[in-house]
């Protein structure tokens, strides 16, 4: 409705009543419509310069939540797994490659039921008082989410149940702003990734680049299903001749068998990494990253960090049970080779998914602060030869289920610049 105020006394008053008794028709209409193209031209420049001046303006940089470019540059937020709902993984034939024979029968009778309560109840406690102890040292902890994992799945392929979110090194790998799911090799392990999606989608919000490896089948075809492995001897045969319990059928590979420093990235052939795998990786991240692939005298090769832990520039911890075949480039390369001292823990322990070596497997805060076990009093006095802090945490139940500090975490973001190492 169109109100017009007529204006008493003057011209204006005149002129008002003029147009309103004489012309309130056509000339009424003629200037509502004049009125509207004019009103209608000038919202549409108005609205033509607004998304002119949007389109020109540069968006506003924020940092990114994801980026790492090596182990030991300071720490500034990690992904810490959960032992919660933990389950044995089914004895497959993929599971008995890597696992030693002592501990066989425990997995005949446990495949695809919880861990005993009372191990994992403490594994729980231990892990929540490791992140407490991050937090006081000034690290962000994310955590994944606590799923069921005792919830039977069919592929096309094959039949299991699950596992766990303990050990998220073993499948995420941050890459300087990227990060990297890994496809896996463990039928118990192929739906892992859903514990760590909404932690992984909010980084990505926030500027993350994100990338999810090819998935295998993971069908008969991925796994030698006639490996034939017994003993300790076998394992070392086999692995010196370079054969695994995964085939080449089609890449596969755990984060876990890769660790960085800066534009080098050094990885094993392993049971759960193969050549494929491996060149997926080297064409993702060429030409910026070089990778290179190293071996063990290793019976049981999977993941490399209780064999070969990068702990700061040029500087590894490397185990003495495990040399290195490669280790003369390093010391080309002026590195210095340090061997850690023989693990502390007993015997009677139970590691049903480790060895003993977890005792190097430290998580580096900075160069200058690793978080190392609190019962390995010899590697603690390595550590302060080095120059370095130890932050003592117990998590002797946690290592049974298969990790040390560095498994159990996967770090997300350190403060630092992508440099060469390795020359």
């Amino acid at each position: 409705m169109l109100r017009v105020r007529c204006l008493r006394g003057g011209s204006r008053g005149a002129e008002a009543a003029h147009l309103i008794g004489a012309m309130l028709g056509r000339a009424v209409t003629g200037w509502v419509q004049r009125t509207f193209q004019s009103t209608s031209s000038a919202a549409a420049a108005h609205s033509q310069r607004a998304v002119e001046e949007e389109h020109v303006t540069e968006p506003v940089q924020q940092e990114c939540p994801v980026c790492a470019y090596n182990e030991w540059d300071p720490l500034e937020e990690v992904i810490v797994g959960r032992a919660e709902n933990a389950h044995v993984p089914p004895f497959t034939v993929e599971v008995k490659a890597n696992t030693y024979e002592k501990y066989w029968p425990f997995y005949q009778k446990y495949g695809g039921q919880s861990f005993p309560a009372d191990h994992l109840k403490k594994a729980v406690a231990e892990i929540e008082e490791m992140c407490n102890i991050l937090r006081h040292e000034g690290v962000t902890v994310a955590r994944p989410e606590p799923i069921d994992w005792s919830m039977e799945y069919k592929t096309p392929d094959f039949s299991s149940s699950g596992m766990y979110a303990a050990m998220p090194r073993d499948i995420l790998m941050v890459v300087g702003n990227e990060i990297i799911e890994a496809p896996m090799a463990w039928r118990a392990r192929f739906f892992e990734y859903r514990a760590y999606r909404p932690l992984i989608k909010d980084y990505f919000r926030r500027g993350a680049k994100w990338t999810t490896a090819p998935k295998p089948t993971m069908s008969d075809d991925l796994y030698d299903q006639d490996y034939p492995i017994r003993t300790v001897e076998d394992r070392h045969k086999l692995a010196a001749e370079g054969k695994f319990v995964t085939t080449e059928y089609e890449p596969c590979f755990d984060a876990a068998d890769f660790i960085r420093a800066g534009r080098d990235l050094f990885v094993q052939r392993s049971q759960v990494t193969n050549y494929m795998g491996i060149e997926w990786m080297r064409r993702h991240l060429a030409p910026e990253y070089k990778i290179h692939i190293i071996s063990f005298k290793d019976p049981n090769p999977m993941h490399i960090d209780a064999t070969f832990n990068i702990i700061g520039p040029g500087l590894v911890l490397s185990n003495p049970d495990r040399p290195c075949r490669q280790i003369d480039m390093f010391k080309k390369a002026g590195w210095t080779i340090v061997k850690p001292p023989t693990p502390l823990i007993p015997d009677n322990h139970p590691l049903w998914m480790s060895s003993k070596w977890l005792s190097m497997n430290v998580l580096m805060l900075d160069e200058k602060r690793v978080m190392v076990d609190a019962n390995e009093s010899t590697i603690h006095k390595m550590f302060e030869s080095l120059g370095i802090k130890t932050i003592k945490v117990s998590i002797r139940h946690a290592n049974s289920l298969g990790g040390g500090f560095h498994c159990w975490t996967t770090d997300v973001r350190r403060r630092g610049t992508l440099q060469s190492y390795f020359h």
